[in-house]
C-alpha cells in the first residue's frame, strides 16, 4: 500500500530536479534575433554607423541584430517604444542625449530616470555649423554679425527641437544677445537638402553634411568637439573662438527597465567587445564619431547627471516647459 505513494515522490523528486537543471533565460540568452530601434530616418550618419554596430553585435551574439527605424520627436521615440516592451534583451534602442533633456522642454511619454535600463555608452558626434558655397559668410563670427544686424532671420536647421544642435545654438544666442529661427527636421538628411535647396540659411548638425563640405558644395564653419577634427583641421572648433563650450553628445544603448542583471550583462559584454570591430570602428571614423565607452554603472550614472545638467540649462535659457 505504500509503494504507490513512494513512486509518486521518486517522480516528484525527478521532475523538480530536471527543472532546477534546465537553464534559465538568462543562460540561454540570445536564443532569436534581437530588435534595435534607430531612433533617426535611414540613411543619416546614426543609422548608418547603428548598422555596422549591430553587424558587430550580431558576431558576438551568433544572434541577427534587426535595425528599426523609428525617426521623429528628436530622437526619443525609440524610449518611447522601450515603456511597452518587454524586459527580455530582445528590444532596445539607441539613446541619443534629447532623452535625458526633452522632458523638461515638453509632455513626453516616457522618464527616463524609471523607464529604461542602461546598458552601454558608444559613442558620441562631430557637430558642425555649415553653409552653402554661395553664402557671403567666410567664418562663423561673419555669420552671427549678420544675425546680430537681422533679428530673428538667420534660420538653421537641426534634427529637432531639444537636440545639443538646437540647444547649443540658443546657447550661443543668448550669450550674444541676438535671435536666431530654428527650423527642426527629423534627421540629416533632410537637413542638408534643406540648405542646398536655401529653404534654411545654415545647417548645424552631425557629419551628414560631410560630403556636401568635402565637394565645395557646402562650407564648414566651426566644429564642437574638444579639439580640431583630423578630417577638417584648419576649421576652428568653438573654444578656438572663444565660447567655452564643447558638444559632442555621448550616446548608448537601452532596454526597457526591469531588465535581468545577467541578460544586461551579457548584451553589455557583447557590445564592449563590437565596439572593437575593426568594420564598425572604419564606419566611425568614416563619420567622424569618436568611441566614448561608458559602462553600465558609468551610462547609468551619466544619464542621471545630464537629466539634472539640463533641468538646469532648459531653465537658464527659458526653454523649460512650465507644469
Amino acid at each position: 500500500m505504500h509503494a504507490l505513494p513512494r513512486l509518486l515522490l521518486a517522480i516528484i523528486v525527478t521532475l523538480v530536479g530536471g527543472m532546477s537543471a534546465l537553464p534559465s533565460s538568462a543562460q540561454t540568452f540570445p536564443s532569436k534575433p534581437i530588435t534595435l530601434i534607430c531612433p533617426w530616418p535611414v540613411g543619416g550618419a546614426s543609422d548608418l554607423v547603428l548598422r555596422a554596430f549591430g553587424e558587430a553585435m550580431s558576431k558576438q551574439l551568433n544572434q541577427q541584430v534587426v535595425i528599426e527605424n523609428r525617426p521623429g520627436a528628436s530622437g526619443t521615440l525609440g524610449a518611447v517604444a522601450m515603456t511597452n516592451a518587454r524586459p527580455d534583451g530582445y528590444t532596445l534602442t539607441q539613446t541619443p542625449i534629447t532623452v535625458f533633456r526633452l522632458p523638461h522642454l515638453q509632455k513626453v511619454a516616457f522618464d527616463p530616470m524609471k523607464d529604461l535600463t542602461y546598458i552601454i555608452g558608444t559613442t558620441g558626434y562631430t557637430f558642425g555649423v555649415v553653409v552653402r558655397a554661395d553664402a557671403p559668410w567666410k567664418n562663423f563670427a561673419e555669420m552671427l554679425e549678420w544675425a546680430k544686424a537681422n533679428p530673428g532671420k538667420l534660420s538653421y536647421g537641426t534634427p529637432g527641437a531639444g537636440t545639443s544642435l538646437h540647444i547649443t545654438m540658443e546657447e550661443i544666442a543668448a550669450n550674444l544677445g541676438i535671435k536666431l529661427l530654428h527650423v527642426p527636421f527629423k534627421g540629416a538628411t533632410e537637413n542638408v537638402q534643406a540648405l542646398l535647396g536655401g529653404h534654411i540659411m545654415a545647417t548645424v548638425d552631425s557629419t551628414g553634411w560631410a560630403p556636401q563640405v568635402d565637394s565645395g558644395r557646402a562650407r564648414l564653419l566651426v566644429t564642437w568637439g574638444a579639439e580640431r577634427t583630423q578630417r577638417w583641421p584648419s576649421v576652428p572648433t568653438l573654444k578656438d573662438l572663444g565660447y567655452n563650450i564643447v558638444s559632442e553628445s555621448p550616446y548608448g544603448i537601452a532596454g526597457p527597465r526591469g531588465m535581468d542583471p545577467k541578460v544586461v550583462q551579457t548584451l553589455h559584454d557583447a557590445m564592449r567587445r563590437a565596439m572593437n570591430d575593426p568594420t564598425y570602428k572604419k564606419v566611425l571614423e568614416r563619420y567622424d564619431q569618436p568611441s566614448i565607452y561608458m559602462s553600465t554603472e558609468d551610462y547609468t550614472a551619466f544619464g542621471r547627471k545630464q537629466f539634472e545638467q539640463d533641468r538646469t540649462m532648459m531653465e537658464k535659457l527659458g526653454l523649460r516647459a512650465q507644469n
